[in-house]
């Protein structure tokens, strides 16, 4: 069985936080590749679409190339960051006016890396994820969470992160 290619999207304020760093950390044991959001210039949605000439559905083109697509955000205030929500929001655009791109989602498989301040995340914060994935046909393969009370130590979460890839990998 082909390995599962992987793309990790992170969307957080900091390109070197500890989202990142923990999207690095899962990178190196799922082989896969990562997109900063911050590289890109994506305009939030707008009805009239308006926005078409960003980077978003060239960004959308790279990302479908992949079978799983991990979403990597820091939590703020119980929810994505801001740069992610926009990312997000924007997959509307592939249900309105790209609808055979929106299509090629319902064949991938998806999960979500974050991390925050408290030791458990409210569960709200992962719904967001379940029910976009859900609505969207994606496959939802779960969720890795890891507290950073500073900053990102590799040691602390060393035993989640083995297990959420093995269980991709499992897949």
């Amino acid at each position: 069985m082909p390995e599962t290619r992987t793309v990790i999207i992170v969307g957080s304020s900091r390109s070197t936080g500890n989202t990142a760093e923990l999207a690095i950390a899962v990178a190196s044991k799922l082989k896969a590749s990562i997109i900063d959001l911050n590289q890109y210039q994506i305009a939030p949605f707008d009805y009239e679409f308006k926005n078409r000439d960003d980077d978003f559905l060239t960004l959308m083109k790279q990302v479908l190339s992949f079978d799983r697509v991990i979403l990597a955000t820091p939590i703020y205030w119980y929810a994505p960051s801001a740069v992610m929500k926009t990312f997000m929001d924007r997959i509307s655009d592939l249900l309105k006016i790209e609808k055979d791109l929106g299509r090629q989602l319902r064949t991938k498989k998806a999960a979500v890396l974050s991390t925050g301040y408290d030791a458990i995340p409210a569960a709200c914060f992962e719904q967001v994820f379940q029910h976009t994935f859900d609505y969207l046909g994606m496959g939802y393969e779960g969720m890795l969470y890891a507290s950073c009370q500073d900053e990102f130590i590799h040691a602390e979460h060393a035993l989640v992160l083995d297990r959420f890839t093995g269980a991709l990998h499992a897949e």
